[in-house]
């Protein structure tokens, strides 16, 4: 991209091969790359990290975070190489250097690993500028990318490594420093799920005689809800009357079939430990009057089937808290069947907790429950009453 590059690593096997023009490893195209960029002088090699360092604007540091015994990355090459670039970084030098952190690392890493090893010259900015190169296709997805992100504190030296990537086909995300630091972890973690999520499926069709791939292939067509950026967004604890009922017949099913599957099993049980922690949220503000805005399982539905808004009341009710319940399309009068069931089997005088309108419930609460999400409309109202809201949806 017209950039000149020079590579620094203490391997001087790999520094002698980019210096004869040749990859240190394979990868379709990576050959003909390192051979082309050696040759028109754009890319080097060195074992001299002060060479390196001498007339760059950027320096990325790439160095490996491998577990610990315990599971925690280890952060001693990024110790060692943040140490060796504050000692060579003076403050006599005029020119400023912007470091940017490409390896994975937990959220706060550069704050309190990398930073203060760079901190004496005043001269280094820090920034995170994640990876996302696959082994074996890292040529194709750094020309192809399907994310780019830089996050930091100095806006200057965000938007400076940035422009390293100015010219691809796609629009950097700038983000917070920590944000940054997480969203790799955030994608490798879902990347990890898919393929258990995909191999379960396919274990159970298989178990039942049915073409596992064949499954998948159909639910990947569906690009509004399947893949998308639907569900994919934190808020509150699911419910309704599909996903907890189909969720615990697929794991009865394989149970009774000597089938485990510990991802499908796992989930029932971290929607719960995500309730208790709304639960917790709410409890922890010490209010006595509290406002619930919703009791369906989520917007624009009747459905009280499992809804996590009923248990987050019986707990509140059980903890002594005093309720008024708003939700827009709840009227008690107008509930029958299974729906009513559910409800009056939890809380049995649900009726004197709901309000008609959403004023009278404002004009009452000293704090608001966001349980689910509200219209423009009424989220106007809401933020109009200044109250304390705690959010349980993500909205606000």
């Amino acid at each position: 991209m017209g950039h000149r590059v020079i590579g620094v690593d203490p391997d001087t096997t790999k520094v002698t091969a980019l210096a004869a023009g040749e990859a240190p490893f394979f990868e379709p195209g990576l050959d003909e790359l390192v051979k082309a960029q050696t040759a028109n002088g754009n890319l080097r090699a060195t074992s001299s990290l002060a060479e390196a360092l001498d007339d760059a604007d950027v320096a990325l540091i790439c160095v490996g975070t491998p577990s610990a015994r315990n599971g925690n990355l280890s952060t001693d090459q990024l110790e060692r190489v943040s140490t060796d670039i504050g000692a060579l970084i003076t403050a006599g030098r005029t020119k400023p250097l912007v470091v940017a952190v490409r390896s994975t690392v937990f959220p706060g890493t550069c704050e309190e690993v990398v930073m203060p090893r760079l901190s004496a010259s005043g001269k280094i900015t820090v920034v995170s500028n994640p990876e996302f190169l696959r082994e074996g296709s890292a040529v194709k997805d750094f020309l192809e990318p399907s994310l780019i992100v830089v996050g930091g504190i100095d806006q200057t030296a965000v938007k400076t490594v940035a422009g390293l990537y100015d010219g691809l086909p796609f629009e950097p995300c700038l983000v917070s420093l920590r944000t940054a630091e997480l969203i790799k972890y955030a994608c490798n973690a879902y990347h990890a799920v898919k393929v258990a999520f995909a191999n379960e499926i396919g274990s159970l069709a298989s178990t039942l005689g049915i073409d596992g791939r064949e499954v998948m292939a159909t639910v990947c067509q569906d690009k509004v809800l399947n893949i998308s950026p639907a569900y994919l967004k934190p808020g509150f604890a699911f419910g309704g009357s599909c996903l907890p009922k189909d969720l615990r017949a697929l794991n009865y099913r394989g149970r009774s079939m000597d089938l485990k599957l510990p991802l499908l099993d796992s989930a029932i049980p971290s929607n719960v430990e995500h309730l208790n922690r709304g639960i917790q949220s709410v409890l922890d503000a010490k209010a006595d009057k509290l406002g619930v805005f919703g009791l369906a399982f989520k917007e624009n539905t009747d459905d009280l089937r499992e809804s996590p808004v009923v248990a987050l009341l019986e707990h509140l009710i059980g903890k002594g808290r005093n309720l008024k319940v708003y939700d827009p399309h709840i009227r008690m009068d107008k509930i029958y069947g299974s729906n009513q069931r559910f409800v009056m089997n939890a809380i049995p005088h649900i009726g004197k907790l709901m309000e008609a309108e959403l004023e009278n419930m404002l004009g009452w609460a000293e704090t608001i429950v966001l349980a689910q999400k509200p219209s423009a409309e009424h989220l106007t109202q809401i933020k109009g009453s200044k109250l304390p809201v705690i959010d349980l949806v993500g909205v606000i």
